[in-house]
């Protein structure tokens, strides 16, 4: 028998994006599956839609908006499956797009966690910039992933059409398994948004677990549904979240040594957003650096009990993606030396 997958859409007013991609999801194709609609405190019609156009789905209900990664733990818990796949509420899905990574993850025990190929939803023959083909990270911990570098993202021409070995999957379409995700806590609920999945990735692959890429499956994602990337709350939680993974997953002797470069990189951010008059964007970034110092005793105590150093990961970067790309002027993933 197939092991039982969960797939759990977290939704928060999005009737919308429920009316256009939920009846494709609901036509997957698997022998052993359930599907979840997880709504977070949503003020439009969402829950009634929901109950007047599909029944038989699960509909669990949070008292509040928790955002994604507190949404998903309080979701999780009431939950039984061997397998969990977080999925976005604004993902197209094909038919066969859960059996290929199922496969791809039993034929391994220390696979935790995978990603199917990820494209636009709105371009089909495009990677989409929420995970590609693939997260990695850099020696700053800046993440970037296969087929997308910053805001270039490259077209899907097969060049990633071979089984890989990641170091973070995006959260649009996480596949991973209940043991795991119980095994590490989940998604850290400080988070709120962004990056959440970098972290759970990373504190996986401290544990010796593998992160893979399934290309075999193909989804679609819109991307921007809930944060749009002119939305300064989306820069501040970008910034604040990406210095609390470094010092969350990193040795005490790396940690604070890449954060204090961090620091400086974020300063040259800040000036170039002075300079070009997005005082709402600097400012974000303020917030991000006072939030990140206010609540530094309390991240350190969620540090695991093993943190690895950068080298000791696949999917680990050892050079900076900044430079290579704002200097050196690489716009293509095949043109990194890894």
């Amino acid at each position: 028998m197939e092991p039982s997958v969960a797939v759990v859409i977290l939704n928060w007013n999005g009737k919308a994006l429920l009316e256009q991609f939920l009846p494709g999801v609901v036509q997957s194709i698997y022998p052993n599956l359930q599907i979840i609609v997880g709504d977070n405190a949503s003020t439009d019609d969402s829950v009634a839609y929901i109950k007047a156009n599909y029944p038989n789905i699960r509909l669990i209900r949070n008292d509040a908006n928790y955002g994604f990664a507190e949404g998903y733990r309080k979701l999780l818990e009431q939950v039984q499956a061997d397998y969990y796949v977080l999925l976005n509420s604004d993902v197209e899905v094909s038919a066969n797009w859960i059996q290929p990574v199922i496969d791809l993850m039993q034929s391994d025990p220390l696979i935790a966690a995978a990603q199917p190929k990820i494209k636009w939803q709105k371009n089909k023959s495009q990677f989409e910039y929420a995970g590609a083909a693939g997260g990695y990270l850099d020696m700053h911990g800046y993440p970037f992933c296969r087929g997308r570098l910053f805001d270039t993202v490259e077209a899907d021409n097969g060049q990633y059409n071979d089984v890989k070995e990641i170091f973070w999957a995006s959260g649009a379409a996480l596949f991973i398994k209940s043991k795991a995700w119980k095994e590490v806590g989940g998604l850290d609920p400080d988070f709120f948004a962004h990056m959440e999945e970098i972290d759970l990735c990373w504190r996986l692959k401290n544990l010796g677990y593998k992160v893979m890429y399934a290309p075999g499956a193909e989804v679609y994602h819109v991307g921007g549904g809930t944060l749009s990337a002119n939305n300064p709350y989306k820069t501040y939680l970008n910034f604040r979240n990406n210095l609390i993974i470094l010092q969350k997953n990193l040795p005490l002797n790396d940690a604070y040594p890449r954060i204090f470069i961090r620091l400086c990189i974020d300063f040259v951010a800040w000036i170039r957003f002075m300079m070009q008059g997005n005082v709402d964007f600097a400012t974000a970034i303020n917030k991000a650096h006072w939030h990140f110092f206010q609540n530094i005793s309390a991240n350190a105590k969620k540090r695991g009990t093993k943190q690895l150093s950068f080298h000791k990961h696949t999917g680990q970067y050892n050079s900076s993606i900044v430079y290579d790309y704002f200097i050196k002027k690489i716009r293509y993933f095949s043109e990194l030396k890894l």
